[in-house]
């Protein structure tokens, strides 16, 4: 499965790519400075892009990139997840930068700050933990998404040069080795999902210790 396993891990680095930093600038906007109906409608579309299926999100996705390049990619599934990730950024960073006091903003404006310098160095680097975790959640609910995948990035028994061919990953291979009518490949889905769960709690583990030095620091 060591195929699977980096076809997973190019996947989600185009995934967070394309969704983490879209998503935390439209958080910061929604958290600073959107205000009145522009802000409502943001929210709205956010929650909205939230509840929707994964696998709906794959059938747009084949039909806006599979279909016209006529073959599945790895960059197509990425992006697949991307925008799946997005909501989440947006949602969460926004939550952790209205916990940020007031007080903090005042003061550094209070000291000469401007507003956008302000947030940049003070509201920011405050919520900046909260942030990650969000991330980190967010990396972790797509990672074992396998809906979109099939209808983007497919599968390949063999290795994927490049971002432009079918990629295996994680979760497909998951799915279509505990379908199978063979034993030994129900075995290796087993062997699959705990691989992927194991590098999903120890990526979360990390960033838990990470922050608990912070803390102590």
């Amino acid at each position: 499965m060591a195929n699977a396993i980096v076809g997973s891990a190019k996947l989600l680095l185009i995934a967070s790519l394309v969704g983490i930093p879209i998503g935390f600038l439209a958080g910061v906007y929604l958290a600073e400075f959107a205000t009145g109906p522009i802000a409502f409608v943001i929210r709205y579309v956010t929650d909205l892009l939230n509840g929707v299926p994964s696998i709906v999100m794959g059938i747009f996705a084949y039909t806006v990139i599979v279909l016209p390049q006529k073959h599945f990619s790895t960059l197509a599934g990425g992006l697949a997840l991307g925008v799946m990730m997005i909501p989440i950024a947006v949602r969460s960073t926004e939550d952790f930068l209205k916990a940020v006091p007031n007080s903090l903003r005042e003061g550094a404006v209070a000291l000469g700050a401007s507003k956008a310098k302000a947030i940049l160095t003070v509201v920011i680097p405050a919520a900046k933990n909260g942030i990650i975790t969000g991330v980190m959640l967010n990396v972790a609910r797509v990672s074992g998404e396998t809906a979109p995948l099939l209808f983007t990035a497919f599968s390949n028994r063999y290795w994927s040069q490049g971002l432009d061919q079918p990629t295996a990953s994680l979760p497909v291979m998951i799915y279509t080795y505990a379908v199978a009518p063979y034993e030994d490949w129900h075995q290796q889905a087993w062997s699959a999902g705990f691989v992927l769960l194991t590098l999903v709690l120890a990526r979360s583990e990390e960033h838990t210790s990470e922050l608990q030095s912070r803390e102590t620091i």
